[in-house]
C-alpha cells in the first residue's frame, strides 16, 4: 500500500452463488445471468441485487473499470480483450490505451453506443453509461488456475498500475495485436450433445465446421458451421449443450 498512488477497489468473486455451486450463465438461486442484470435492483433477486450492489460500490466510484473474466467452465477460450468503441473521440482514446496496456495481443472492437444508465445491461457498459473507460478481458478456461492463465489477468492488472501511474515503473504496450471485430456468437439450434471440431485460436473458413450436434444416441442432428471466414474466440469443449446456449464465439479479422 505505501507504493501505491491511488485506490484499486477489486471484487475477489462477482457472483458467489454460481462460483460455489460450480454453475456457468445462470445463477443456481434466481436463474439469471448477472452480467446482463444491470445497474441491478435494491430490492430485486440476489443477481439483481448483486449488480446493484457492484454498481453502486465499485463502478460508481471507480475512475477506470475492468470487468475481468476467466472464460466459462465449459469453453477452451483463446485470451482477448472487449475494446468498445462508443464513438466518444477522448473516451474511446482513453480504452485503447488501457487494452493496449493490460498485455493480451486479440483484442476485439466492440462497437456499440453508450446505454441509458437504467439500462446498461452489463458491467462494462455501465461504467460507460457514467462516462468511466471500460473493457472486459477474458483469459481462462474450464476452471483452470494454471498460471498459464490466471498469469495474463495478474500480469495484466501490474501493467495498467504502471499504465497508470498508480505505482512505479513502466511496461511496453503491446507490439502485435491481431485486431478483430464484428463477432458473433453461434448459438445451438437444439439440445444435444456438441461435438467440437477445432479449437480456440483457429482460422475458419465461411461454411466451415465448427462441431457436430448429435442427439443423445449419437445420431448427428446438424452440422454447426462457421457464418464467415474468422477467428474461433472460444469453442465449447464439454458435451451437453441446451437450445440457443452458446457453441462457439467467432469474430472476424480487421
Amino acid at each position: 500500500p505505501k507504493e501505491l498512488s491511488g485506490t484499486v477497489i477489486l471484487v475477489h468473486v462477482a457472483n458467489m452463488p454460481s462460483f460455489l455451486g460450480r454453475t456457468i450463465y445462470y445463477s443456481p438461486i434466481d436463474g439469471k445471468n448477472l452480467n446482463r442484470q444491470y445497474p441491478g435492483d435494491k430490492v430485486g433477486t440476489i443477481s439483481q441485487r448483486i449488480a446493484y450492489a457492484i454498481t453502486t460500490k465499485v463502478i460508481s466510484r471507480a475512475d477506470y473499470v475492468v470487468d475481468m473474466h476467466a472464460g466459462d467452465g465449459n469453453e477452451a477460450l483463446r485470451p482477448y480483450i472487449y475494446m468498445p468503441k462508443t464513438g466518444d473521440l477522448a473516451l474511446d482514446e482513453t480504452i485503447q490505451n488501457m487494452a493496449m496496456a493490460f498485455g493480451i495481443d486479440h483484442i476485439i472492437i466492440d462497437r456499440a453506443d453508450i446505454p441509458a444508465p437504467e439500462a446498461s445491461t452489463f458491467t462494462d457498459a455501465t461504467a460507460l453509461s457514467l462516462g468511466k473507460p471500460a473493457m472486459t478481458t477474458e483469459s481462462g478456461q474450464r476452471g483452470s488456475t494454471n498460471a498459464e492463465w490466471t498469469g495474463i489477468a495478474e500480469q495484466g492488472v501490474w501493467n495498467l498500475l504502471r499504465h497508470f501511474e498508480m505505482i512505479e515503473g513502466t511496461n511496453e504496450d503491446t507490439a502485435a495485436v491481431v485486431w478483430l471485430e464484428k463477432y458473433e456468437v453461434i448459438a445451438s439450434p437444439e439440445t444435444g450433445i456438441f461435438k467440437p471440431l477445432v479449437k480456440d485460436g483457429y482460422v475458419v473458413a465461411e461454411g466451415g465446421l465448427l462441431g457436430e450436434l448429435l442427439d443423445f444416441f449419437g445420431n448427428k442432428i446438424t452440422d454447426i458451421k462457421a457464418p464467415f471466414k474468422g477467428v474461433v474466440n472460444y469453442i465449447i469443449v464439454t458435451p451437453p449443450i441446451s437450445k440457443g446456449e452458446p457453441v462457439a464465439m467467432m469474430s472476424k479479422l480487421k
